[in-house]
C-alpha cells in the first residue's frame, strides 16, 4: 500500500490501474479483486424493493467507500487513520439498515489497513483496539450473532494477515536498501581497483616513453645512432605497454562472473537467504560472460524483491560446446508476466543463439544455455 518508483505502462489496462493506485509494479489488479466481496451487498440492494432515494442513499455511501478505499493506498499514519474511520462509520451506518449483515463487511476493510498505519512498526494493539470497539458496538446495539464472525473474527484474522504482509514489505524494503548500498559499494571498488591497476600498468611505462623521447630528441643531431637506439626502445616500452593494457582489460572481463557471484553472496547473506553455489572454471567470450553477468544480476533482484526464497541454487557448467547456467530457489513460484528485465536477458541470449527456459511449477527455475566456440577468448568464473 505504498508508492513505489515509476514503472513503465505496458498497456492502457495498467494505465488504468495506476490511476487509482500508486505506480506500484507489485500491486496490479489484487486492490480491484479484493473489492468483489462487495458484489453480494450491490445484488442485494439492487434486488431489494427499495425506493429509488433510499438505493441513491446506499450507493452514495458505497461510491464513498471506494473513494476511502483507493485513497487509503496513497496515505499513512494520521491520515490513514481518518481513512480506517471513514470506513467503519460506512459500516456503523449499515448496520441500523436493513442490510445491516453487510455493514460487517466494511469492518473488514478497515481492519485490514491498520497494519499500514505505520509501515515501519506494524503494531498488533491497533489491530485488538479495532476489533475491541467493533465487538463493543455489536454488544450494545445488539447485533444478532452472525455480525460477529465477519465483524470481529474475520476482520481480525484479515488484519492479522496484513500484519504479516507488513512485516514482509519492511524486511523487503531493508533487502532492497542492502542490495543497492552492495552494488554501490561493488562500484566504487571496482572504480579504485581500475585506477590502481592503471595507474601501476601504465604510470611508469608513460613516464619512461617521455624520458626516452626527450632523449632521443637532444640526440638526433649530435649521435643520431644512439637516438636510432632511443626511438627503438621507446617502441618496445610502448609495444609491452600495450600489451599490460590488454591484458588488464581481460583480467576486468574475467571478473565480471566473479564479480557478480560475489555480490549474489553478499545480498544473500544480507537478506538471510542461503546460497548454494556451484561455478566451473569456464572459459567464455566477453559478450558471453558479460550476459551471463547480467542474468546473474537480475536473478538475484528478482529472488530478493519477489521470490520470498530461503535458499538459492546456482550452477555453472561447460558441456558440449556450451556454458550453462541454472539458477533454482525455492521461493513461491508462480507464472506471472516477465518483467521487463527478464525480456531483455531473452533478448540478449537470444542474440547469441542462446535459450533461457523458465520454470515456476515449484519455487523459481531458470536456466540459460549459451553455446560457446571450441576455441573462445579467454574469460573466467
Amino acid at each position: 500500500m505504498a508508492a513505489e518508483p515509476l514503472v513503465r505502462l505496458d498497456s492502457y489496462t495498467d494505465a488504468v490501474v495506476m490511476r487509482l493506485l500508486p505506480q506500484n509494479a507489485e500491486l496490479g489488479w489484487t486492490p480491484y479483486a479484493w473489492l468483489l466481496y462487495t458484489v453480494p451487498m450491490l445484488l442485494a440492494l439492487f434486488r431489494a424493493p427499495l425506493e429509488p432515494w433510499s438505493l441513491a442513499a446506499y450507493l452514495i455511501a458505497y461510491v464513498a467507500f471506494l473513494v476511502l478505499y483507493f485513497t487509503g493506498y496513497w496515505v499513512q499514519g494520521v491520515r490513514l487513520v481518518l481513512v480506517i474511520a471513514g470506513i467503519t462509520l460506512i459500516g456503523v451506518l449499515f448496520a441500523f439498515t436493513p442490510f445491516r449483515f453487510y455493514g460487517a463487511t466494511f469492518f473488514i476493510y478497515a481492519a485490514a489497513m491498520i497494519a499500514f498505519i505505520d509501515r515501519d512498526r506494524p503494531r498488533l494493539w491497533h489491530l485488538a483496539i479495532y476489533l475491541a470497539f467493533v465487538g463493543a458496538f455489536g454488544l450494545i446495539t445488539r447485533q444478532e450473532a452472525w455480525f460477529f464472525l465477519p465483524g470481529v473474527f474475520i476482520a481480525g484474522v484479515i488484519g492479522a494477515l496484513n500484519m504479516h504482509w507488513a512485516e514482509v514489505w519492511r524486511s523487503n524494503a531493508r533487502i532492497r536498501l542492502a542490495q543497492g548500498e552492495i552494488e554501490r559499494l561493488a562500484k566504487i571498488a571496482e572504480r579504485e581497483r581500475i585506477a590502481r591497476d592503471l595507474h601501476d600498468v601504465l604510470g611508469h611505462t608513460l613516464s619512461v616513453i617521455a624520458l626516452k623521447s626527450e632523449l632521443a630528441s637532444k640526440l638526433i643531431e649530435r649521435d643520431p645512432a644512439r637516438a636510432a637506439q632511443e626511438i627503438r626502445e621507446v617502441n618496445e616500452v610502448a609495444r609491452d605497454a600495450l600489451a599490460q593494457v590488454r591484458s588488464a582489460v581481460t583480467g576486468y572481463r574475467a571478473s565480471g562472473l566473479s564479480a557478480e557471484f560475489e555480490a549474489m553472496r553478499k545480498a544473500f547473506n544480507t537478506a538471510g537467504v542461503i546460497l548454494n553455489l556451484e561455478a566451473e572454471p569456464v572459459r567464455l567470450p566477453p559478450a558471453h560472460e558479460n550476459t551471463l553477468a547480467l542474468v546473474l544480476r537480475e536473478a538475484t533482484t528478482n529472488v530478493l524483491r519477489h521470490a520470498q526464497a530461503r535458499s538459492c541454487r546456482v550452477r555453472l557448467v561447460y558441456r558440449d560446446n556450451s556454458a550453462r547456467l541454472e539458477i533454482v530457489d525455492d521461493g513461491r513460484g508462480g507464472d506471472a508476466r516477465e518483467g521487463n528485465g527478464l525480456l531483455g536477458m531473452r533478448e540478449r541470449i537470444a542474440a547469441l543463439g542462446g535459450s533461457l527456459v523458465r520454470d515456476g511449477r515449484s519455487g523459481m527455475r531458470l536456466e540459460i544455455t549459451l553455446p560457446v566456440s571450441p576455441e573462445p577468448a579467454t574469460a573466467g568464473a
